[in-house]
């Protein structure tokens, strides 16, 4: 399938992005226009079902709608664990432990499945239904980690963007200078920077007598989304080679 985007460092950006402006856009809809987490929930999973449908039934890349269905992962993901954590009172230690588990379910059945976790050589529609459903719980994960770091762990918002930046720089050096399977690394960077969006959202949203930039919600949410609309319009307009790009991280 040509329908997945390539991994490059301009894959990480966008991802980085998207993942912000879902922290940004969920808590916009829960919490500012008070919405609250069950209700943004039930909206923002519609969202993500009506844009996964539209990318499943395309039969190529389009930049535009594969982001589309990142960034619906990463605001149902952002509402799903704050109800999780905060409306169902579970903690974001508990939360982040449940979605582990969960996460683990997802591509422990996808690889019993498909023999292969490798987001490059998805051939079957089934392997691209666990793609997104990884996708989704990982997102999940990455705000309920997040939270926990910023509010629980002691560290801030800006300290837990400092520590899950310096761990995504150990992954970097892990990619060049080790064997480790780049499947492996990939998996774990994905889900590392999903905190490292929430935590920068936070950082941007918050007041500056929590230690945040004071930004506010949509503030931030604008200036992200002019951003990923800026991105997406280069991705669109960039040509895609027929095969791998030399520079396919993954």
């Amino acid at each position: 399938m040509k329908k997945i985007a390539q991994v490059t460092l301009l894959f990480w950006i966008m991802k980085i992005c998207a993942t912000t402006l879902g922290e940004t856009a969920g808590d916009q809809l829960a919490q500012t226009m008070k919405v609250g987490y069950g209700t943004s929930s039930l909206i923002l999973l519609g969202f993500f079902v009506v844009v996964l449908a539209g990318q499943l039934a395309v039969s190529r890349y389009i930049p535009a709608l594969y982001w589309a269905t990142i960034l619906a992962t990463s605001t149902a993901g952002t509402t799903v664990s704050d109800y999780m954590d905060r409306t169902l009172g579970l903690g974001y230690a508990t939360g982040s432990l449940i979605l582990v588990a969960l996460l683990g379910l997802v591509l422990g059945l996808w690889w019993l499945r498909e023999k292969s976790l490798s987001v490059t050589e998805i051939k079957t529609r089934t392997g691209e239904v666990f793609y997104w459903a990884a996708i989704l719980v990982s997102n999940t994960l990455g705000t309920a980690l997040g939270d926990f770091l910023a509010d629980d762990s002691g560290l801030g918002f800006g300290g837990g963007a400092l520590l899950i930046g310096s761990a995504l720089a150990v992954l970097v050096l892990a990619y060049y200078f080790t064997g480790i399977s780049r499947v492996l690394l990939f998996w774990v960077a994905f889900v590392l920077t999903r905190p490292f969006g929430a935590t920068f959202g936070d950082l941007l949203t918050k007041p500056t007598e929590k230690h945040g930039l004071g930004f506010g919600t949509q503030g931030s949410s604008l200036i992200l989304f002019g951003l990923l609309v800026a991105l997406v319009l280069y991705e669109s307009l960039r040509k895609r080679p027929a095969g791998a790009d030399p520079d396919t991280l993954v």
